[in-house]
C-alpha cells in the first residue's frame, strides 16, 4: 500500500505505523485532524513529502468534522485545523505547502459549503497521486548520474516510507537497480532515531538492492578510502540559493564528501524548494526532546550518567557550495543555483 492512503469506504486516512519497523508493519487509522497532527509530530509519518499529504488529508478530515454550514464559519474550522496541522513540525517546507494550496484553492472557490468536504478531498488526493509521478520523474533524471559498479552513502530515509510511494534519493536509486545497474548503498543509520538502519535498509533488502549499514561517524573514512563513488540525500526544506535543510548529520557527510572530491546530490521536488527563504540561515530547525539522544540503551541501562542532558537538534544546514547538483521532477539543478533555482521554478 501507499505509506499515506484515503480509505474512502470508511472515510479515514490511514498511514504505516514508520516507528514499528522494521520489527512489525502495522497500518493505522485516524479520524480526526488532531489525532493527524501528533502522527505527524510523533514520526508515525515522516518523510517531507509524506508529511504534506498526510497533512492534506487532515484538512479533509477537517472538513468532515465540520458542524457549519455556512460559508465563513466553515472556512473558520479549516483555519483553526491547518494552524493546528502546520505547528506539527516547522523545517519539512511540503507540509505548509499542502495546507496552502488547499486552503487557497477553497478561499478561491465558489463551491457550496455542502460540497466542500469532496472538493478538499480531490485536491488532497491530486497533491498524494502528483507525489507519486513526481518522484518517478526525479528517479529518471537522477539514475543518470549512477553509474554501474557505484557505492553510494545514502542518509536518513528518502524511500516510499517517506513519500506517498517511491521516493526521493532513495527512488533515485531504486531506478538504477531496476535499469540493471549493479550498485551498492552504504546506509549511514542515521542516529538518534536511526531511520537509515530502520527504515532504509528494510526497504533496500525489498528491493533486493546489496547494501551494509554503517555508523554516520565511519562515512568519512569510506570517502577518504575511495570506498563511495557518490553521496545522496533528499531534503525537508532549500532555500532559493540552493542552500539544504536535512536530518542532522547531513552536514558533516557533505564535508567529507567535499573534502574527498565525491559528487554530492539532493533528491528534492520542487515543492520542498521555498523561494521566500533566500539562505538556509533563514530555516527554522526542529529541536526535538532529549529522550531520543539519552533513551538509547546498552544492557538494559543507558548509555549517558544519570541526570545528563542533550541536544537533539533534528536537521542541519549544507551550504550550497558543497552541493554538487539539485535533482527535481523538472530537471537537474547545477550551480549557479540563485539564479537556476529561479529559472526552473519559472520565476525568471
Amino acid at each position: 500500500m501507499r505509506t499515506v492512503e484515503w480509505d474512502a469506504d470508511n472515510r479515514v486516512l490511514k498511514l504505516i505505523d514508520q516507528r514499528l519497523l522494521p520489527g512489525e508493519f502495522k497500518i493505522v487509522s485516524y479520524h480526526d485532524y488532531r489525532q493527524v497532527a501528533q502522527a505527524i509530530r510523533t514520526m508515525v509519518v515522516r518523510g517531507a513529502p509524506a508529511i504534506g499529504a498526510t497533512a492534506a488529508f487532515g484538512l479533509v478530515l477537517a472538513a468532515q468534522e465540520s458542524s457549519a454550514h455556512d460559508r465563513d464559519p466553515f472556512l473558520s474550522d479549516l483555519q483553526t485545523a491547518s494552524k493546528i496541522l502546520s505547528d506539527s513540525r516547522p523545517t519539512a517546507v511540503n507540509l505548509h505547502w499542502a495546507l496552502q494550496r488547499i486552503m487557497s484553492k477553497v478561499e478561491k472557490s465558489d463551491t457550496d459549503p455542502s460540497e466542500l468536504p469532496l472538493f478538499i478531498l480531490r485536491e488532497a488526493q491530486r497533491i498524494a497521486d502528483e507525489d507519486i509521478e513526481i518522484n518517478r520523474k526525479m528517479a529518471s533524471f537522477g539514475a543518470e548520474l549512477i553509474d554501474d559498479g557505484d557505492i553510494i552513502i545514502h542518509h536518513c530515509n528518502t524511500g516510499a516510507l517517506a513519500t506517498v510511494d517511491w521516493g526521493t534519493a532513495l527512488g533515485v536509486i531504486r531506478m538504477a537497480h531496476e535499469q540493471g545497474k549493479r550498485i551498492h548503498v552504504l546506509v549511514d543509520e542515521t542516529r538518534p532515531r536511526l531511520q537509515g538502519a530502520r527504515l532504509t535498509a528494510w526497504e533496500l533488502q525489498r528491493y533486493g538492492i546489496p547494501y551494509d549499514i554503517i555508523t554516520d561517524n565511519a562515512a568519512g573514512y569510506f570517502l577518504q578510502k575511495g570506498e563511495a563513488m557518490k553521496v545522496f540525500y533528499g531534503a525537508d526544506r532549500v532555500s532559493a540559493n540552493g542552500d539544504v535543510a536535512n536530518k542532522i548529520g547531513t552536514y558533516m557527510l557533505s564535508l567529507a564528501a567535499y573534502d574527498n572530491h565525491v559528487p554530492i546530490y539532493a533528491v528534492v521536488p520542487t515543492s520542498t524548494i521555498d523561494p521566500h527563504i533566500t539562505s538556509g540561515n533563514q530555516i527554522p530547525i526542529e529541536e526535538r526532546e532529549q529522550s531520543e539522544v539519552l533513551g538509547i540503551k546498552i544492557n538494559e541501562d543507558g548509555i549517558a550518567p544519570e541526570n545528563a542532558s542533550a541536544r537533539n537538534p533534528a536537521f542541519d544546514i549544507t551550504p550550497n557550495r558543497l552541493i554538487t547538483a539539485i535533482i527535481t521532477e523538472r530537471g537537474i539543478i547545477y550551480p549557479p543555483y540563485i539564479t537556476n533555482i529561479k529559472r526552473i521554478l519559472g520565476e525568471e
